[in-house]
């Protein structure tokens, strides 16, 4: 089920281009969460959540499972050990303090290759850390919408 999904940080920084999710797209529900979480009043909150439900009736909506969560411990785990990758060599540290931010980015990365999907996403920092033990095909926005 090959797909392109959008990072939080597309939604933000493009939202005038992303009023309607482009067909054939899929969502993540951790997106959707940050969203949420970020979210500037009720009308928002509930707007997410029924794209939430629309896209799970289209089984279209990326759901971590087990398998996800145990990669994505592992991925993380190498993270802030600092450990060397198989898909380009030692990444430097994680500090701790990132592990809480970072966790959610490792689950998007890890549904989308799951599903053999592109993540569009400008959050390059993270991303480009998170693919050396989890190789998810990436793309900028900025490529994405052609700017």
């Amino acid at each position: 089920m090959a797909g392109v999904v959008f990072d939080t940080s597309v939604f933000i920084a493009y939202k005038a281009k992303l009023t309607a999710i482009p067909q054939g797209s899929l969502v993540s529900i951790v997106v959707i969460q940050e969203l949420m979480a970020g979210a500037l009043d009720t009308s928002e909150i509930k707007r997410w959540e029924v794209i939430a439900r629309e896209y799970e009736k289209k089984k279209r909506l990326l759901v971590p499972t087990t398998e996800d969560w145990l990669r994505a411990g592992r991925v993380l785990n190498s993270l802030l050990r600092g450990l060397k990758s198989k898909h380009g060599g030692k990444p430097p540290k994680l500090h701790p303090d990132d592990k809480q931010r970072i966790i959610r980015d490792v689950l998007i990365a890890r549904t989308v290759r799951r599903v053999n999907g592109l993540l569009v996403t400008d959050n390059l920092h993270d991303f480009k850390r998170i693919t050396k033990f989890c190789n998810v095909r990436t793309q900028t926005g900025r490529e994405f919408f052609g700017e």
